[in-house]
């Protein structure tokens, strides 16, 4: 008997659905849900609604409102968590317990979004440090922008969709969402969690549709703010396409690298690198990428890290012992075995894997060899790629991996806290992890990249920042 399919249509005041998608799983091809496509009559619908909805709704609910909706979408995304995590892991190919982890960190995010929403606080400015300005008395108020719009990627199909969402809503916002046509099930399962926690109609929107489609929402004068993560190519060209008046964050790619200095643990500095580079077959954007190691120990951290490779599952996302999943399509395998074979001709050498199993499994690749201009080094590869690479000394190490167009997260191992502080001063990226791999996000840090890795912060609370604005209200009061 066949499993009925699931279909999904818009959920747009006054909007019918025409155009329907399959959504298929990247494992086995099977057809998971089937959803509904918004055309650009319909995306302009959801901002007239927003608009509505943000000035007579929006506007007139209280922060502990906004908190408590907020603190019961955490409670409820655990009370569904099993079948978050298997709509991820579905939708997306990523290994069922990284997809557990995911919905955890998800509700975590809303957790701190209730939290930030009670913490919407401005400051007095004095003005009598002027005369004249004896009864006056200043302040700043922050308030919400609007509507946001949000645009997500496939690889966490829920967590950056609550890290657009979450602070939107706690800010006093409305928050127009498109998710990533190949994931965009946790995306709408959220939406109706959201509405059961009591989120009023038309404060978060979800309008699925393909790439260009989405231009009529970027280009749309009634953005406020645009929050994008994606790849850098279409990132920067939202850049050129926005309206003037909006304002932009964007979350980039990366090339991750990592420093791995004679002192450090190599276990631990290992374990880290094949996690950060494998977990979900890389496909994230601060996936370690790169790992520069020194001379000294060089030899016995690849030894390791080959070997700690070799132990991965690569299988079905729904097998609790798989390490690896598919890759999100055949133009990532193309892509992947592409940019290896470059590399190779080129002089790297393959220490392991490279394979395609079946079903856009790839076996975890480990180059040696590799040079600054190779792809698979100065790009970012979004597949299961790790290259390590020799050094002498560290400021050797630090000019490697400073070496590009990107600037996202850094990993440094070491035991030595002046090597720490010095890699970590002076690499050119949004964070550095000592002691971790660069693939280490809390979901309240502050997230973002230098160069072109991408513009503005994440992470709960600087995310609100970027979606409110400063009021200063100046009182001249008639004291005598």
């Amino acid at each position: 008997m066949l499993k009925e399919v699931v279909k999904y249509p818009l959920a747009i005041r006054g909007v019918e659905s025409k155009e329907f998608n399959e959504v298929k799983s990247p494992f086995n091809g099977e057809v998971v849900a089937v959803i509904g496509q918004a055309d650009e009559k319909a995306i302009d619908a959801a901002l007239s609604v927003a608009e509505d909805v943000f000035k007579n709704v929006m506007r007139q609910m209280p922060a502990h409102q906004r908190s408590e909706i907020l603190h019961k979408t955490s409670k409820l995304l655990l009370e569904h968590k099993e079948d978050m995590a298997r709509t991820i892991a579905l939708e997306g190919g990523k290994p069922i317990k990284d997809a557990r982890i995911e919905v955890s960190r998800a509700a975590n995010t809303f957790l701190l979004a209730s939290h930030e929403a009670m913490r919407l606080d401005g400051e007095q400015i004095p003005m009598d440090v002027t005369a004249g300005n004896e009864n006056r008395i200043g302040m700043v108020l922050r308030e919400p922008l609007g509507i946001i719009g949000g645009i997500t990627p496939f690889n966490f199909p829920l967590n950056l969709v609550a890290h657009k969402v979450a602070p939107a809503i706690a800010a006093g916002n409305c928050i127009v969402l498109k998710p990533s046509s190949q994931t965009p099930i946790a995306s709408i399962k959220l939406g109706a969690i959201l509405k059961e926690a009591g989120l009023p109609d038309g404060v978060l929107q979800i309008i699925p549709c393909r790439g260009s489609k989405g231009n009529a929402l970027v280009k749309d004068p009634r953005l406020a703010v645009l929050t994008f993560t994606g790849s850098p190519e279409i990132g920067w060209q939202m850049r050129r396409d926005a309206h003037a008046g909006t304002r932009l964050v964007l979350e980039l790619g990366g090339n991750a690298g990592v420093i791995v200095h004679e002192d450090a643990d190599l276990e631990l500095a290992a374990r880290g690198a094949v996690r950060g580079g494998y977990a979900h077959a890389g496909q994230t954007c601060i996936s370690v990428q790169r790992v520069y190691v020194h001379k000294n120990v060089y030899k016995k951290f690849v030894d390791m890290f080959v070997e700690l490779v070799k132990t991965l599952k690569v299988g079905d996302p729904l097998d609790d012992s798989t390490d690896v999943g598919p890759l999100i399509d055949d133009g990532a395998v193309e892509k992947t075995l592409d940019w290896v074979d470059k590399a190779v001709k080129s002089g790297a050498k393959v220490l392991s894997g490279g394979k395609v199993i079946n079903n856009h499994l790839v076996e975890p690749v480990v180059l040696s060899d590799t040079k600054a201009d190779m792809l698979v080094v100065c790009q970012e590869v979004f597949g299961p790629v790790v290259s390590i690479m020799q050094y002498e000394t560290i400021d050797e190490a630090i000019t490697k991996m400073n070496d590009g167009r990107f600037g996202l997260q850094a990993g440094v191992f070491t035991s030595n806290i002046d090597i720490a502080f010095k890699a970590a001063r002076s690499i050119d990226v949004g964070g550095v992890m000592v002691n971790d791999a660069p693939t280490f996000r809390s979901d309240h840090m502050p997230y973002g990249g230098r160069k072109e890795s991408g513009l503005g912060l994440e992470g709960v609370r600087y995310a609100v920042h970027e979606m409110t604005q400063p009021k200063f209200v100046c009182l001249n009061l008639n004291i005598k």
